[in-house]
């Protein structure tokens, strides 16, 4: 149940498959307010469920968000969220942390995933869309996606170049990281006005710099 006066965030449904795996048991604590994820990932490679359940309710909400930004439907989202945990669990053994955080490990196979349903969908990425740029910016993903996608991640990544330094930090922030607007001011100390309008100017700025490079 949400904390009283906190916004309701739409939590996932387990596939059958989650259920079994990740079902809490009657005495298992619900929140986990400092989980290791690097260990958890470990654990859940030598086949621990409840490890798994633990990773599954820390992350799972913030993966969800990412998700839902990338596919622009929450049924899209539970459904590749679902994939994604299943990815995690059979693959929690290639995880290498000195490649890359465990959130970001995670981060990519949802991402991936869920841009893997766009294609499928035939749907077009826009710039437009800033949840887009999560894939592309990202230079220390270690889940597999396709190759063809390296061309375009190299060339935002020069046109983010060109952005004025406020600018690309609170967009990296936010897109990479998946925070929103006001977690973004927090983190950089500036005023929430002030962040929307670097977000949204630089935004503009790689649109023109990508249009230019068709």
């Amino acid at each position: 149940m949400p904390r009283s006066g906190a916004p309701t965030r739409r939590i996932p449904l387990l596939s059958s498959f989650l259920y079994r795996v990740s079902a809490p048991k009657p005495d298992t604590p619900v929140t986990d307010p400092n989980p290791d994820l690097e260990k958890l990932l470990s654990a859940c490679a030598l086949g621990d469920r409840d490890a798994f359940q633990r990773l599954y309710l820390a992350t799972s909400p913030k993966l969800f968000g990412i998700a839902v930004r990338i596919l622009g439907s929450e049924a899209q989202a539970e459904e590749c969220l679902q994939d994604a945990y299943v990815k995690i669990w059979q693959r929690a053994g290639d995880y290498r942390p000195h490649l890359a955080s465990p959130v970001t490990w995670l981060v990519t196979i949802v991402r991936n995933g869920a841009l893997d349903r766009l294609r499928r969908n035939r749907r077009q990425l826009e710039l437009a869309d800033p949840a887009h740029l999560e894939f592309l910016m990202d230079e220390h993903a270690t889940a597999p996606g396709p190759a063809g996608e390296e061309s375009d991640a190299v060339l935002l990544r020069e046109c983010l170049k060109q952005l004025r330094e406020d600018q690309r930090r609170c967009i990296e922030i936010a897109y990479f990281e998946g925070l929103s607007h006001g977690e973004v001011a927090e983190r950089t100390g500036n005023a929430l006005g002030t962040v929307k309008t670097w977000i949204r100017r630089g935004l503009q700025e790689l649109r023109r710099c990508l249009d230019a490079s068709v």
